[in-house]
């Protein structure tokens, strides 16, 4: 028996992550709008979710993570990996590295140089300023006052100040700001914290709208399929406490759950190819190429260094001394390595001279571990990560299994492309020539990942890059953004689904293109601009 959630909605948007809660926000400020936001998790009240460094206990648990993982990837000598996505309010905003990037400002016109009307840099910007509140202070990059608070890291390592030393020495320019446009260079990255405290887009924007009476939250729900009649989209089913349970707008219906949940929900309502639909018994109420496919990330090859007479986290995690300053410093000043991103020194530049602009990206930390969700090594060791900004392999999310709890079939197909499989190797390349530098010649840097051994032929590197690459947690471009007559299109340009009134998609899946970065702050963009585009169009 289906229950029907009592009252009519102008707004119902599933998933209350980066995206959900930056579009409840905008549509509630409206008190004449009645405005649903469903959350498969449930509320941000565990202490991990705020202390910065809770990453580590966050990632690979099924109270914060839905726990998806890959297929088996040619491309990574048929390894599969974990796949981390935030389960909670605030969705990865509450989980991932807290890095504050735009990307660059070629990305988004790019975008517009698609036909995309609106998404080009100078009409970007503006989005961005709007969401900020700045460390910096209000300029032409940045704004002041709103809910998405950036800041600088709360602590420094000796030993990445040698990593930028030597970058520098390598040609590299320094920066103190990646997001003016042009991220090449090398610089300490700005976070998502306010003082010493993970900010997330729940805090930033749901909370805050919450004390709204028109604004309504459920939690615990796992959005089934949408209910279309007649070519609209009038509602959504949902699963919460074991019941079905129906929930009706009289506006429209907003997909925020991501590259992967958005998929899911579209595919499960008989939107997308018909092919991957029959087998599962969904009728196809409108067959949409592209609901699924594009699938973009960022792969990185995490290369580990030895190094010697210099302190990493490695020796501090294992020293209760240390540890015990640690949980002090952070106590009564909100300092020291609790607050650390799971990155804090970038450096991005080109993996060969021909590259017109920067196009891999380095995570550098000072500290190493087998993978998320393991221990720290033992000895004293940083981690030099590169991943290729911009890759031309497409991968793609389909269902496994018409019930909505079966995890999907995720194959993000890395390195599938000759191309892909080039840079990967120069960016081994140049992570090698960087530990090479004189800057860190005194620390005797010995290259633990992907290991001495291996050679520096193209064939061998891009194998170890397979053996050694894992995500970076970026999915993009399931639902892109495209005209009419492209058929991998999913939304139009005001991100309103192709051949459904009344929905839309709005989150990091309507991305043609992914971006030269971190994906979280271009998310909150596609949100606020999304958001806008609602209201406009609702006039």
């Amino acid at each position: 028996m289906t229950r029907r959630l009592e009252g009519d909605f102008d707004y119902i948007v599933v998933g209350a992550g980066t995206a959900g809660c930056i579009v409840a926000n905008r549509l509630s400020a409206d008190p004449r709008k009645r405005v649903l936001i469903l959350e498969a998790g449930g509320r941000d009240n565990w202490i991990w979710f705020h202390i910065p460094v809770g990453y580590l206990f966050a990632i690979g648990n099924p109270r914060s993570d839905w726990m998806f993982k890959t297929e088996p990837e040619p491309g990574l000598n048929g390894r599969a990996l974990a796949y981390p996505r935030g389960k909670v309010i605030g969705g990865s905003s509450a989980i991932n590295a807290m890095i504050s990037m735009r990307g660059q400002a070629a990305d988004y016109d790019h975008w517009r140089q698609l036909g995309l009307t609106g998404w080009g840099w100078d009409d970007v910007l503006p989005a961005f300023k709007t969401l900020e509140d700045h460390f910096l202070g209000a300029s032409e990059h940045h704004g002041v006052g709103g809910g998405w608070r950036i800041e600088a890291p709360r602590l420094s390592w000796k030993v990445l100040d040698a990593v930028a030393d030597a970058a520098a020495q390598m040609g590299i320019r320094r920066t103190g700001d990646f997001n003016t446009g042009n991220n090449e260079g090398i610089g300490y990255f700005h976070v998502n914290q306010k003082r010493g405290r993970r900010w997330s887009a729940a805090r930033g924007f749901l909370k805050p709208a919450l004390t709204r009476p028109n604004l309504r939250l459920e939690t615990n729900v796992l959005a089934d399929r949408l209910i279309v009649e007649n070519g609209r989209a009038v509602g959504v089913r949902f699963i919460q406490g074991g019941e079905i349970v129906e929930a009706r707008t009289k506006g429209e219906v907003i997909l925020c759950s991501g590259s992967i949940g958005s998929t899911q929900v579209l595919q499960r309502s008989g939107i997308g190819p018909r092919e991957w639909l029959a087998p599962l018994g969904i009728d196809t109420v409108l067959a949409r190429e592209g609901v699924g496919r594009n699938l973009q990330d960022h792969l990185q090859q995490r290369a580990i260094y030895k190094v010697n007479g210099i302190r990493t986290l490695n020796e501090t995690y294992y020293s209760l001394p240390r540890r015990g300053w640690m949980g002090l410093d952070y106590l009564l000043r909100r300092r020291g390595p609790l607050t650390m991103a799971p990155s804090q020194l970038g450096i991005f530049t080109r993996s060969d001279p021909h590259q017109e602009r920067a196009n891999i990206q380095f995570h550098v930390q000072p500290l190493s571990l087998d993978k998320f969700g393991e221990p720290l090594h033992r000895f004293p060791a940083i981690t030099v990560a590169a991943c290729n900004l911009r890759p031309s392999s497409r991968g793609s999310i389909r269902l496994r299994d018409a019930k909505p709890d079966a995890a999907p079939i995720i194959a993000p197909n890395y390195l599938d492309t000759s191309d892909d499989r080039q840079v990967a190797a120069d960016a081994i390349r140049v992570t090698r020539r960087l530990m090479r530098q004189a800057a860190l010649s005194p620390y005797r840097p010995d290259e633990y990942l992907p290991g001495p051994t291996i050679g520096d032929d193209d064939a061998a590197l891009a194998k170890a890059a397979g053996d050694i690459g894992t995500t970076i947690f970026h999915p993009v471009g399931t639902a892109k953004m495209g005209h009419t007559d492209d058929p991998m299109a999913v939304v139009d340009e005001r991100l309103r689904v192709h051949g459904i009134d009344g929905l839309r998609v709005i989150d990091a899946s309507v991305m043609p293109t992914i971006t030269s970065g971190n994906t979280n702050t271009p998310t909150a963009m596609i949100a606020e601009k999304g958001a806008a585009m609602v209201v406009a169009d609702a006039r």
